[in-house]
């Protein structure tokens, strides 16, 4: 080995995190685009694709089965911006919430709020699978389900420990399911997918 090759140091170039506070001053300023779909993870900006039909219409079922499984003893969001420490703001397909005074909360929910965070994804599995659902589980997210669209699958991500989810499980025939954090509630995941 040469002495100029057992020197070198394998310095590689730093990523650049880019804080909440940096990406709504951007959107402020025009730099990301008044309507684009983006979410920021992690410090990394990522464009999110566009929403097909079945997409669409299997967030509606579930956030209609989720608002009566809570009644009242948590609130459903759906695709509203979560603050998660300072460099993280995910949007979620769902999440439930704890609920806050009459079901209301008075600022941006952050992680500590979320009892389930649930990913629809059909385009986005890599992304949901590989990117989101650890950022969900770094951030102290007890539960985290990913209804993948394209094999008709429910992945649930539970066991939270040290910021990673030990138990992942997946069913082809969800059925009733109870919801994490919350006394006898539970949504029927049974029939949710198109074609179904």
């Amino acid at each position: 080995m040469s002495e100029e090759s057992s020197s070198r140091s394998d310095a590689r170039p730093q990523r650049h995190r880019i804080s909440i506070a940096d990406y709504h001053r951007m959107g402020e300023l025009g730099l990301l685009g008044a309507d684009a779909p983006l979410e920021l993870i992690e410090g990394a900006i990522f464009d999110l694709a566009p929403a097909s039909h079945a997409h669409r219409s299997t967030v509606r079922r579930l956030e209609e089965r989720l608002r009566v499984a809570v009644h009242g003893q948590a609130s459903v969001l759906c695709h509203a911006p979560m603050r998660f420490g300072a460099d993280s703001e995910p949007a979620p397909d769902l999440a439930v919430l704890r609920a806050g005074r009459d079901g209301v909360h008075p600022r941006q929910p952050s992680a500590a709020d979320a009892l389930l965070v649930i990913e629809i994804s059909e385009a986005t599995w890599h992304y949901d699978h590989d990117t989101k659902v650890p950022c969900y589980g770094r951030h102290g997210i007890p539960e985290v389900w990913l209804l993948d669209l394209t094999s008709a699958t429910v992945h649930f991500f539970r066991a939270l420990t040290a910021g990673r989810y030990a138990e992942e499980s997946v069913t082809e025939h969800p059925g009733v399911t109870f919801l994490p954090g919350l006394t006898d509630a539970a949504v029927d995941l049974a029939g949710l997918f198109p074609g179904a």
